[in-house]
C-alpha cells in the first residue's frame, strides 16, 4: 500500500442500548473492559481448577492419519474471480480482498487475525501447537494493506507473524484494533509504531483510502476477554469487525474474532438452548445496524466444557443463532482444525466442531454449503 494512504473517522452508529459513559468501560477513561450483559458470567480461578479436575475428560488425540480433518490446500486467493473474497489461513486468520473497483488491478487487501507461527504462546515457547500448517508462507502472500486484530490472546494477536510482515511490506502496513491494543502493539518492539495504528472503540467506524481504493471498517462488539498476562487480563478491549465496501449497494462481511454467545452451566448442553441465560444481545445490534451481511466467518470450535468457555467461545449452535442474528447471507465457520485450545483440549475431539455446525444448520432449516456451510484451509470463498 501507497505511505500516502489515510483513515479518516465516520459518525458512529450506535444501538439504542449505547450508554455515556459505555457500559463496558471500567473507569473514566477505562482501565480495563466488561461484557456489559447478562449472557456473560464470570468463570473465577476457582471455577476454572473446579471445573478442570471434577469435570470428566474426552480427550482425543489428534488423528495421525488426519482422518476427519480439514483439508489444506494451496491458496490461488480467488485468482481469477471478481467480488468480495475470504481465504481462509486456518484458526480465525482470514485474507480478505474486496471487490475490484473499475479500472483497479485489485481490491483492498485486510489481513484478520494473522497467525502463521507454528506455536502460539509467550516466546513462542509454550502454548499450543498447530497441528495443521499454513496453507503458505508469509513471503507467498500478496501484499496487504491493513491488518484487523480483534483482541490480543496469542492465537489471534502473533509478535513473530506481525514482525515478518512489517518486514516484507518495509514497515508499509496499517493496523486496526480495540481499546488498549495500540501499546500492546507498540511494545512488542517488533517495528509497529503508534502511527501505524488505529485504536477504536465498539461501534467506531473509519474509511481506510489508498491508491484509488476505500473500504469502511467498523469496531463492533464480541462476548470475550483479553489480557497476554495473569497481570493484565481484560486490560486491552476485544471486538469483532465489519468491513463494508461501500455505504450503498457494496458488498459487507462480519468477522466476529473469538466470541460467546450465552453462558450455560450444563457441559452436556452445547448451546444457548433452554439456557438460564439470554443470548448476547450485540449480534442483533449487529445485524441491524451494519447488517445484512454478504459473508460472515464465526467461531465453531475450542468451545468445551461449556461450564466455564460458553461465555467466551461459541459452540456450533451458538454460531447459528449468531449468523441468523446478524442476517448473513453466507456464514463460514472458522476457529477449528487448527490450534488445539489449551483447556478444551481434554474435553473436545477436534474432529467434533465441522459435524456439530452442520448438524445445528440442518436443524434450523438451513441450506448446508448455501447458507452456511465450511471451506478448506487455503480456499477461497467469494460472494
Amino acid at each position: 500500500m501507497s505511505t500516502a494512504s489515510s483513515v479518516t473517522a465516520l459518525p458512529p452508529r450506535r444501538p439504542k442500548s449505547y450508554a455515556n459513559p459505555p457500559t463496558h468501560h471500567m473507569g473514566c477513561p477505562p482501565t480495563t473492559f466488561r461484557n456489559p450483559w447478562p449472557s456473560y458470567v464470570h468463570s473465577t480461578i476457582g471455577t476454572l481448577f473446579k471445573t478442570r479436575w471434577n469435570t470428566p475428560k474426552n480427550f482425543v488425540p489428534v488423528p495421525q492419519d488426519r482422518a476427519g480433518l480439514v483439508e489444506a490446500r494451496k491458496p490461488n486467493f480467488g485468482a481469477g474471480k471478481d467480488g468480495l473474497k475470504a481465504t481462509w489461513i486456518g484458526h480465525a486468520s482470514f485474507l480478505i480482498e474486496t471487490t475490484r473497483a473499475a479500472g483497479m488491478e485489485r481490491g483492498m487487501r485486510i489481513l484478520l487475525d494473522p497467525v502463521w507461527s507454528e506455536r502460539v504462546g509467550p516466546y513462542g515457547m509454550v502454548g499450543p501447537v498447530r497441528f495443521t500448517p499454513p496453507p503458505c508462507s508469509l513471503d507467498e502472500l500478496p501484499e496487504v494493506d491493513a491488518v484487523c486484530i480483534s483482541h490480543d490472546h496469542y492465537d489471534h494477536l502473533d509478535s513473530d507473524t506481525l514482525k515478518k510482515l512489517l518486514m516484507k511490506q518495509d514497515g508499509n502496513l496499517k493496523f486496526f484494533c480495540g481499546l488498549g491494543v495500540k501499546a500492546v502493539l507498540v511494545g512488542l518492539g517488533i517495528g509497529v509504531t503508534p502511527e501505524h495504528v488505529t485504536e477504536l472503540d465498539w461501534w467506531d467506524p473509519v474509511q481506510l483510502q489508498a491508491e484509488g481504493m476505500s473500504v469502511e471498517l467498523v469496531c463492533t462488539p464480541a462476548q470475550h476477554q483479553s489480557g497476554r498476562a495473569p497481570w493484565n487480563l481484560q486490560s486491552t478491549l476485544w471486538c469483532s469487525w465489519v468491513v463494508n465496501e461501500a455505504p450503498e449497494g457494496g458488498k459487507r462481511l462480519f468477522f466476529s474474532g473469538d466470541t460467546g454467545y450465552c453462558h450455560v452451566t450444563s457441559d452436556s448442553e452445547p448451546s444457548h438452548h433452554n439456557a438460564p441465560h439470554p443470548p448476547c444481545p450485540a449480534f442483533a445490534e449487529i445485524g441491524e445496524l451494519c447488517g445484512p451481511f454478504d459473508l460472515a466467518l464465526l467461531p465453531i470450535g475450542c468451545y468445551q466444557p461449556r461450564s466455564v468457555l460458553s461465555g467466551q467461545h461459541s459452540s456450533p449452535d451458538d454460531s447459528i443463532a449468531i449468523h441468523k442474528d446478524v442476517k448473513s447471507k453466507k456464514s463460514i465457520g472458522m476457529h477449528y482444525g487448527t490450534i488445539r485450545g489449551a483447556f478444551s483440549a481434554n474435553y473436545e475431539p477436534v474432529t467434533e466442531p465441522p459435524l456439530r455446525f452442520k448438524k445445528a444448520a440442518e436443524a434450523e432449516g438451513l441450506r448446508w454449503g448455501d447458507e452456511v456451510g465450511l471451506c478448506d484451509i487455503g480456499e477461497t470463498v467469494v460472494v
